[in-house]
């Protein structure tokens, strides 16, 4: 139960997967200092879009734009065709919900609910049964109405954020890292419920996180940020399986990077395996560059034969992840780390033949 939107806030029609908003060429400079780098990008509607990157890759100088709380030193910011970059927050269908969820604390549950209704004049009754559609949608119990929420758990609190979020009726939900002051357990749980409220809204989710996990496990797409350059765009699975970088590699999930170049005489080679070949599909016309071993392509083998890639390794380390072990190796002065079943990478004391094959890794530039 909403009221009618301003003409500002209408989005003209658009179907689900095409384009919503486009940011082109977006910039943001603070005293002179660019922060945010030529940034080219696509959000789809209805789609569940995450950011990710180190601190201070520009990913809330982003979300702050795309909210109105914050301007492009040069470039666009696009929906639905037309330029909102000059559009302030409260004409955009946008709503951000924040790390520290910004609450009232004074307020009852449905009273923190209802307050998007409430300064749009919605009659009480009609935001009254709203803010109930609402409690329900997010798994809160219709006592909690009048409970005053300072005396919600976090995962309540968080839930009263989103619920109320959704009481502004947004086209585009922002989320500022809404998860990262709850506890492991309470995380995955939300993380099912936003997803699911994802797909049941037909909203469209724009989410910024330092949780890989959560981005993965979220998200229709992915874009990696680092220092204000957008390095890549895509599904989990792309950026995962098929990351352009050696830093996105490295940022989305563990992994083994190894300098490589061209040998003269042939094939590659590395400094962290001296005199060792090292078999490379396809072969790139890279000269030199980072080649990429995920730890689960890696395994143990018996003879040389078993693998394309081949090296001596001494156990250092291991450390369980439930139904599986994560190993640290190393080669010479190289450490290396693998996931096995428990067990499956001796106990230590002798060495142990590491292997991978050379469609399994992937040579990038840097």
């Amino acid at each position: 139960m909403t009221d009618k939107k301003t003409q500002e806030d209408q989005v003209p029609e658009i179907k689900a997967g095409a384009t919503l908003l486009d940011l082109v060429h977006v910039c943001r400079s603070f005293d002179g200092v660019p922060v945010i780098k030529d940034v080219n990008l696509q959000i789809r509607k209805n789609e569940f879009f995450t950011l990710v990157g180190p601190s201070g890759s520009g990913k809330t100088t982003i979300l702050k734009m795309l909210a109105g709380m914050d301007q492009p030193t040069t470039g666009d910011i696009v929906l639905g065709g037309k330029s909102i970059s000059a559009l302030p927050p409260d004409k955009r269908p946008t709503c951000m919900v924040f790390q520290f969820l910004a609450l009232f604390p004074h307020m009852t549950v449905g009273q923190n609910i209802e307050f998007p209704m409430r300064i749009k004049g919605i009659p009480r009754d009609k935001r009254v049964y709203r803010a109930q559609e609402l409690m329900d949608m997010v798994a809160l119990p219709e006592k909690y109405y009048d409970k005053n929420v300072m005396k919600c758990s976090g995962g309540e609190r968080q839930r009263v954020a989103i619920a109320r979020a959704f009481a502004y009726d947004p086209e585009i939900l922002l989320f500022d890292e809404p998860l990262s002051a709850i506890d492991a357990k309470l995380r995955k749980t939300l993380q099912r419920e936003l997803k699911e409220l994802h797909r049941k809204s037909g909203k469209t989710f724009i989410y910024i996180t330092h949780s890989l996990e959560e981005a993965m496990f979220m998200s229709d797409r992915v874009g990696v940020l680092r220092s204000g350059v957008l390095e890549q765009v895509g599904t989990p699975e792309e950026i995962y399986r098929h990351p352009n970088s050696s830093f996105v590699a490295s940022f989305i999930g563990d992994t083994n990077i190894f300098p490589v170049k061209a040998r003269p005489q042939g094939g590659y080679e590395s400094p962290d395996f001296p005199g060792m070949e090292i078999k490379i599909a396809p072969t790139p016309e890279l000269l030199e560059g980072k080649l990429i071993v995920r730890p689960e392509s890696l395994k143990v083998v018996k003879d040389p034969s078993e693998a394309d890639n081949v090296i001596r390794c001494k156990l250092r380390d291991s450390f369980s992840l439930g139904s599986r072990s994560q190993y640290l190796l190393t080669s010479g002065k190289k450490e290396i780390t693998l996931e096995l079943p428990h067990g499956a990478c001796g106990d230590g004391t002798s060495e142990v033949l590491l292997g991978w094959n050379a469609q399994d890794a992937i040579f990038v530039k840097e």
